[in-house]
């Protein structure tokens, strides 16, 4: 397949080895990623934060399971935001969700290996069938590594991001009762979560989005002043890589609709 380029090249988000060790716990302070000692890792991640998504997947993948973060970030945010073909989307969530089950077996503690399936599984679900892939019990995966996310990883504000997102979902598919009882899903529970991870990455578009999000599917005109006013924090973030680049024009885009 022939990947897109990144639409918003900055020389800000070209790091050099030294300037990515030094600004790497801001980076990752969402994913608690420790910083490579793998050489070929460092450029896997300095390809990453530039935005060129398709090096850093090669160079991640190259290295074996120690690669597969980087790999497997950089597919799902390029999926996520800059792929256009739903069928291409699926294939290479699946392919991440089954490069990850590897990962959890030769990695038991690398929260990364946990995080990327449940985060790929989710959105496999939301490109095809929220209700389908319940009752396929994607649920139940999904809510298992985030558990074991936050178990090995509990300061992972993306894990948090993702159990609100796993919250939000359930209960608008299938309501708060069906959600509650076969699903353990708790609109309180994800709003918690979404706060969790703002407390965490103050200056996250993802979490302010996304709890924005929530607040709209779940509350509605109750709750859609505060909506708005994350969606606007969200889009007044200063992105440091590409991918949260892609986090801010993503809220931008929201308060344009």
């Amino acid at each position: 397949m022939a990947w897109k380029q990144f639409p918003y090249p900055d020389a800000a988000y070209v790091y050099t080895p030294q300037t990515l060790e030094a600004a790497w716990a801001r980076l990752h302070a969402g994913d608690v990623e420790p910083f490579p000692t793998h050489t070929a890792l460092v450029q896997a991640w300095l390809a990453f934060h530039a935005g060129d998504f398709e090096r850093a997947v090669k160079l991640g993948l190259a290295v074996g399971v120690p690669g597969y973060a980087v790999a497997h970030k950089a597919t799902c945010i390029y999926a996520t935001h800059l792929e256009v073909s739903d069928s291409q989307k699926l294939d290479m969530y699946e392919e991440v969700a089954e490069r990850c089950e590897r990962q959890q077996n030769e990695q038991p503690d690398n929260p990364a290996g946990y995080y990327w399936h449940a985060y790929s599984l989710g959105r496999y679900a939301l490109g095809t069938s929220v209700v389908k892939a319940l009752a396929q019990g994607m649920g139940a995966r999904v809510r298992n590594s985030l558990d074991r996310t936050m178990t090995v990883a509990p300061m992972h504000a993306e894990a948090h991001i993702a159990f609100g997102i796993y919250h939000t979902e359930i209960i608008d598919k299938v309501g708060t009762m069906i959600g509650g009882l076969t699903y353990g899903a708790n609109k309180e529970d994800g709003y918690q979560h979404f706060k969790t991870a703002l407390a965490l990455t103050p200056y996250s578009a993802l979490a302010h989005s996304e709890y924005a999000r929530a607040l709209n599917m779940l509350d509605g005109k109750k709750k859609l002043a505060e909506a708005l006013a994350l969606y606007e924090k969200a889009a007044e973030c200063v992105a440091l890589d590409a991918k949260e680049r892609l986090e801010v024009e993503a809220a931008i885009d929201e308060l344009k609709g």
